[in-house]
């Protein structure tokens, strides 16, 4: 059997070399791990890096709410629950109004509100200052309302939409980057009526 050569002084160092960086990276070099060893599973990010969601709903957008939430724990985003807390008659004004405040006030930074059909919360939710919330009912709607008109609070039918469907809806609606551009004039305009009605300064049509 022919001896095996011994490394030269150049291959040495170059593996401490290799060695160093990887101990200053925080990682095993790969020399020193099994071949057949899964690498170390990423850690879950904190839920402070996923970001915060407000959750709010009627008796009628109860259940899917609860699922919804749930999925977004499981995630890593941190969920704050502004109600409703069971199938019992409620009025989703009040759920509504208090997912858009949390929005409005930075609390949190994107909300979620469920009713029966989703009209409603939106238009509910649309009378608190600084927040822009869209009615979706598919993946295009989704994408559109995020893409164009950088809502910030979602609103949908239970009534309408599955829990499956929904879901879809929940991750596109989150993973859909503003677009700015060309429609950053046009939300623009949405704030300044905001404004304008806000501070009674609006007088009719100019």
């Amino acid at each position: 059997m022919t001896p095996r050569a011994l490394p030269t002084e150049e291959e040495i160092r170059a593996l401490v070399r290799k060695v160093v960086a990887s101990v200053a990276a925080g990682a095993p070099p790969a020399e020193g791990r099994a071949a057949d060893a899964p690498a170390p599973a990423p850690a879950p990010p904190p839920a402070a890096a996923m970001g915060t969601i407000a959750v709010g709903a009627d008796h009628g957008g109860f259940r899917l709410k609860e699922r919804l939430a749930f999925r977004l724990k499981e995630q890593g985003w941190a969920v704050v629950d502004c109600g409703t807390d069971s199938t019992e008659a409620a009025d989703y004004p009040e759920f509504a109004r208090a997912v858009a405040e949390r929005v409005a006030s930075g609390e949190a930074d994107w909300g979620i509100v469920v009713d029966g059909a989703g009209i409603g919360s939106s238009m509910a939710a649309n009378k608190v200052p600084g927040v822009r919330a869209a009615l979706c009912y598919d993946l295009s709607s989704a994408a559109n309302s995020r893409e164009h008109n950088h809502a910030n609070v979602l609103t949908l039918g239970a009534g309408l939409v599955g829990e499956a469907l929904a879901w879809q809806i929940v991750q596109t609606w989150l993973g859909t980057p503003w677009a700015e551009g060309r429609h950053a004039r046009r939300v623009a305009m949405i704030d300044d009526l905001d404004r304008r009605y806000r501070d009674g300064s609006a007088r009719g049509r100019e």
